[in-house]
């Protein structure tokens, strides 16, 4: 995305209403808050789970523009940046300039899911509860190629012991 978004135009247009200070404290800079907040839409998170992956992830820090011995926004200073945004009503417009960017590239932006799969080894059996064999369940072997398929329609559902919290973080 870093080179896919225009960031100078975006922070061209949040800067008229960017503060010269916040609470006596200079803000970080206009461009590496929208990066902050778009990092968030990407990954919808919440404020404290974008401070939190700011703390956790280093290529994150790197791409908003920021090093873990200096200042990392907290989640106040992130839901202050979003309500600055909708106050003067910037978000559709920043979007639609993204939109249009990306569409003068033969490029379109939607939404999508992250899928991060590690194969471990397990009992072979792909049998469920019941002891017949589940459709779900399929088998892989470390190292062969694995095919995915969109897990969409059970989002934010209980499956396998797992929440949605306990997915959110990586687990």
């Amino acid at each position: 995305m870093d080179g896919l978004i225009p960031w100078q135009l975006l922070e061209d247009r949040i800067r008229p209403f960017y503060p010269k200070a916040w609470a006596g404290t200079p803000p970080l800079p206009a461009v590496v808050m929208l990066r902050t907040h778009c990092v968030q839409l990407f990954y919808n998170l919440s404020d404290p789970g974008m401070e939190d992956l700011l703390y956790e992830s280093d290529p994150v820090r790197r791409f908003v523009g920021l090093k873990l011995s200096g200042p990392l926004p907290d989640e106040t200073t992130i839901l202050n940046f979003r309500h600055l945004l909708e106050k003067h009503k910037l978000g559709q417009g920043l979007l639609d300039e993204i939109n249009a960017h990306l569409e003068s590239q033969g490029l379109k932006l939607r939404e999508g899911t992250i899928v991060d799969a590690t194969i471990i080894e397990a009992p072979s059996s792909t049998k469920n509860r019941a002891g017949e064999r589940d459709p779900e369940m399929h088998q892989a072997k470390k190292g062969q190629p694995v095919a995915l398929r969109d897990e969409g329609a059970h989002r934010g559902r209980r499956r396998y012991g797992h929440s949605p919290q306990h997915e959110r973080d990586g687990g």
